[in-house]
This record gives structure tokens, sequence and C-alpha cells, in this order.
């Protein structure tokens, strides 16, 4: 394929924006929506398919370049946006709205680039930007909407047409204006399998050495003292979460296609292989494999156990595994590390979010049974925001997890944190809020956009539920976390030390909060408008656990191997070179 910029320029500009755009101006209690998971409330963590965009373009001959907007901005209160971009001429930006809590950020960005580069056409892309596409398109900023969870081919398609005769009507999963009226093309692309959609870890890290650019591509602002690694072995879900946006029963609604979209077993081998090739660091399964099927699962495991790879591998699960599975993965994979989201530990309420429905004690057994093997470490997860949920019922969530951490030994540990910031568009909570016991604060793009220049995480969440106000989410979310991070020190699930700093931040987070209350809509007093001013660590970072508890940080030697990141630019040194000559 004819590249279509001059040499030196990439052909795509792929731009990860920040949650709210001006964040370092705004003063906002984000609070703990980002406690367990790798990136801030900036959210500056871009999704997965980037990387996949990025590396199918390449196979067919395009510059593709990834901008992480989010991180640029966040380490750097003196980085310049506008003069950053301005330097890009691409044919086409493409901008991801794949999480709603990028509502503000996103659109803004789009404007951004529209005044800069009146000229270049923008595309946004995402679960989001999918569910919220016809009133995404209305934006001027916005030239082309790509609806679909696996979008690949589709935005080859328009390069295309970019490239030639602008037939976008051609173009499948297409939403675009024409004369001043919408278009929507028929979601016509359902793609099988995820195989053709991978990631090219060569092309990431010849990116980086090639630009000497260590932060620009990067996932998160962490990433190079804790170089978590996933394969995502899944897009969509059999599962029919009553708050999950990429739900069975959600994407029945609005996306595009045949879910779930999985990836082969060969292939997840041969990615988990890769990574393990350029790093040690754990390497995460994201997708409860055995959704799949008994039989797929299973084969997973054989193709794991033909690569020689040291790695922890880390399993997820959505409900417990029976035990002869569990001995499957034991016999089958060197090292290795669970999952599991129990969500609440009541089994009514775990019923009614829609997971999975299972027993206590059904529970307890499979615990026991991976804590017998060599599981090196099992993870539980548990939410605050569920349909049925009580203050009461959170606390005893806690109390629960105590008597877990009584019977077993170190391996385990437990985290909790709320559903935040929104529950999403597309899902059974949203679309039949009523009857799920959930009140909606929000239901526009616009209006989502609204929420997030909120001043406090109360008032940024989108819903309550009969059983909860916001409010009372909020205070069960820090009882239970103050309740949880003393557990963790009585039991040697933290050190002593760490457990402190979590509950001075809780402490610290708790009385902005009471400041803000008492301010209502009213200035802040100076000293606090100071403090909270851009701020998106010491009050929203680690009040309700410590990242470091899922993402244990090391050195930069010890994460990465330097020999297989060797060998892999010269593998994609000489790639380039038959390329640049056709050999």
């Amino acid at each position: 394929m004819r590249r279509i910029r001059a040499l030196g320029q990439p052909d795509v500009v792929l731009i990860h924006p920040p949650s709210v755009y001006d964040f370092r101006k705004r003063t906002i209690f984000y609070g703990p929506i980002s406690d367990v998971i790798p990136s801030s409330p900036v959210f500056e963590m871009y999704p997965v398919g980037f990387l996949t965009l990025a590396a199918f373009l390449r196979r067919h001959g395009y510059r593709v370049r990834i901008v992480n907007l989010a991180l640029l901005m966040m380490r750097d209160r003196c980085f310049q946006p506008e003069r950053f971009l301005r330097r890009f001429r691409p044919a086409l930006f493409g901008i991801d709205l794949h999480w709603l809590s990028h509502a503000h950020g996103a659109t803004e960005v789009a404007a951004l680039l529209k005044r800069l580069h009146p000229g270049t056409p923008i595309v946004f892309g995402g679960i989001s930007s999918s569910y919220f596409h016809d009133e995404l398109i209305l934006d001027p900023a916005v030239d082309f909407v790509i609806r679909g969870s696996t979008t690949e081919p589709c935005l080859l398609a328009l390069l295309h047409e970019l490239q030639g005769a602008h037939r976008f009507e051609n173009v499948p999963n297409l939403t675009w204006k024409a004369a001043g009226k919408v278009r929507v093309n028929p979601a016509s692309f359902a793609p099988e399998s995820l195989d053709e959609y991978r990631i090219d870890l060569g092309m990431m890290v010849s990116s980086v050495v090639s630009h000497f650019d260590f932060w620009t591509s990067i996932p998160f602002h962490t990433w190079w003292r804790h170089p978590i690694t996933a394969v995502f072995t899944v897009r969509g879900c059999a599962r029919r979460c009553v708050t999950c946006g990429a739900s069975g029963g959600a994407f029945e609604r609005f996306m595009p296609g045949r879910h779930p979209l999985l990836l082969s077993p060969d292939a997840i081998a041969a990615q988990v292989c890769d990574l393990a090739r350029i790093m040690r660091a754990p390497i995460f399964l994201v997708g409860d494999l055995r959704d799949g099927g008994e039989a797929y699962a299973r084969a997973v495991l054989d193709a794991l156990a033909q690569k020689p790879i040291s790695n922890r591998i880390v399993f997820e699960f959505f409900e417990p595994p029976p035990l002869d599975f569990l001995g499957w993965i034991d016999a089958s994979i060197f090292r290795w590390g669970a999952e599991l989201s129990p969500e609440s530990h009541d089994e009514a309420v775990r019923a009614l979010h829609g997971k999975a429905n299972f027993s206590n004690q059904r529970m307890e057994a499979a615990i026991e049974a991976m804590l017998a093997l060599r599981c090196e470490q099992l993870d539980l997860f548990f939410m605050v925001g569920l349909p049925g949920q009580t203050h009461r019922s959170v606390l005893e969530t806690v109390d629960a997890i105590e008597r877990l951490f009584l019977r077993f030994d170190r391996r385990l540990s437990a985290f909790i944190t709320p559903m935040g910031p929104f529950i999403d568009p597309g899902s059974d909570g949203f679309e039949e809020a009523e009857a799920r016991g959930y009140r909606i604060f929000a239901h526009t793009l616009a209006e989502h956009r609204a929420l997030l220049e909120q001043r406090d995480w109360e008032s940024i969440l989108n819903y309550e539920t009969r059983w909860m106000t916001r409010a009372e989410i909020v205070d069960a979310t820090y009882d239970a976390a103050e309740r949880l991070n003393e557990l963790k020190v009585r039991y040697g699930r933290i050190e002593r030390n760490r457990a402190a700093a979590v509950a001075t931040r809780l402490v610290a987070a708790r009385s902005l909060r009471n400041k803000l209350a008492a301010a209502g809509q009213a200035d802040l007093d100076p000293a606090t408008h100071r403090a909270l001013l851009g701020e998106i660590r010491a009050f929203s970072e680690a009040t309700v656990n410590d990242k470091a508890e899922l993402f244990p940080p090391g050195a930069f030697l010890h994460n990465f191997r330097i020999g297989g990141i060797l060998r892999m630019l010269a593998r994609e040194l000489r790639v380039s070179i038959s390329s640049h000559f056709g050999y």
C-alpha cells in the first residue's frame, strides 16, 4: 500500500486523551475510582485496541504513531498539548472514547485538533463511541465514528477512501456526515476470531527506540516501574453483569457483530511467549478462559504448556473454577496466580449483579484447592454500588474477608472498590434502571461530560441505588476500606508502613470530602483550593488500597530482559530493511 504522508510523518496519529482535558487547572476530587487498576484518576492507560490497530495498519503499509496525551500532560504541568500536536501532519487523527470517563477529554482534544489542523479528518472509536455514535457525530470537530469492538479493517477501509475517491459509504460500520446530513453505514463487518488483530511487540519497542521517546506511547505513568502485561483473550463477554457496558446483554443492544470474540489458544500462547521474551513481569490473561468452553480453556493450557515461560501467568475467574481445571493449570503452568471477583459476600447480591450465581461454600472450596496447589497469589475483588447492597452489607463483606484471612495463608488477599465513576450505558442497570434498582443521573454523552466537571466524586457518579444514595456509597467505600486496611496489617497481607500510608491518605480524603460538602457550591477556602488544584494523587490514589499490593514495583533491569529486547530490535531492523528494498 502506498504511503500517504511525507517521510518522517505518520499516516495516522492515535491519541489517548485525559479523562478531563484541563484537569491541571481544575479542583476535582476524583476519589478512589482507579485504586485497583494501573492508571491514575486521569485514566491515562489507553485501550489495547490502539496496539492492535497500529499493528494491523502497519502490516498494510501505513505508519502509525500512538500518543498518550493524558500521560504527557500528567507528567509535566508545563507540557503544552497545543504545541506538541501542532507538529503532526497525518492523513487522519484517531481519538479513543472507549471508556466513558473520557467524555470530556476526548471531545476537547477533538476541538483542539480541529483548530490546529482544520483540514485533517478526525475519527472516533471505542465502546462509548459506538454507543453514542449518533450524538458524537453531531460534534463539529468529529468527522467519523467507527462502530464496533474490532474495527481494524474498517479503519483501513476509511484510509483507502481518504486516499482515493472519498466514497465513505463503502466503509463498513462507519457513521459520518455528508452535506450536513448524518449517514450511518450498515454494520457489515463482523469478524469470527481475534487472531488477525494481534499486538506487534516489535513495533512497540522499535517505536520507542526510533523516536528516542520513553513516554509518549507507554500505557500508563508507572509502567517502567510496574510493567504490567496482559493478553486480552476475548472481546465482549458471555456474562450479563448488570453494570457492565461490555456484557453480553449490552453488546446485544448496540455493538455490531457477534460476541464474545475469542483469541485462539495458539495465538494466546504465542503472545504470552513474546511478552516473556522481553520482560519478567507477571502476565495477566484477561477474561475467564472457561467462558469459551471447557475444550477451549484446556486447549489454551495445553498451548501454554508447550512454551518455555518462567513468568507468573495470572488467570482471571468470574466464578470459582472446578477442582479438576485447577489441577490442569497446576500441571501445565510453571508459575501461576489467580484473580476471582465475587463482588459481594452476599449470595443474593451476587445473583442480582448477574455475573455468576454461586455459593460461598463453592468459592471457599475453590480457594482451598488453589492454595493447596502451586498458586503463588490469589486476589479477591469486591465492589460497592451493587444492586441489593446496603451500607451494612458492605461492612459485612469486610467481616467475611476477615474470616477468609483467618482460614487461609498470606497468598490470599482482597480488595474493595467503588463502582465508578459510571454505570456503563448499554448495560442492564443503565437501560433498565428502575427494574434493576438504579437511578441514573446522566443519559447523554453531554450529560456525562458535565458530570466529569463536578468537584467531587460523589457528584460525578452517574448513579445511585434503591438501597444507597451516592453519599452512602461514598461512606460505605471509605468505611470498608478503613476496616480492610486494618485487617491486612493484622493478618500480614501488607507491611505496617504501607497500611499507615493508606490510612493517612484516607483520613485526608475524608477531611477534604467534609470541606467540599461544607462549601457546597461556594468557592473553596484558599488553602483547600491550592491543595486540590490539579491534584490527582494525594486525595484520590491509594486511599482504599496501595497499588503496589496488586502491581509490585521493581528495578528496570529486573523487570526487563535486555537480551530479548535487543534481539527483537534486530529482527525489526531486518524486517524494515527487507520492506524498504522489496525483498
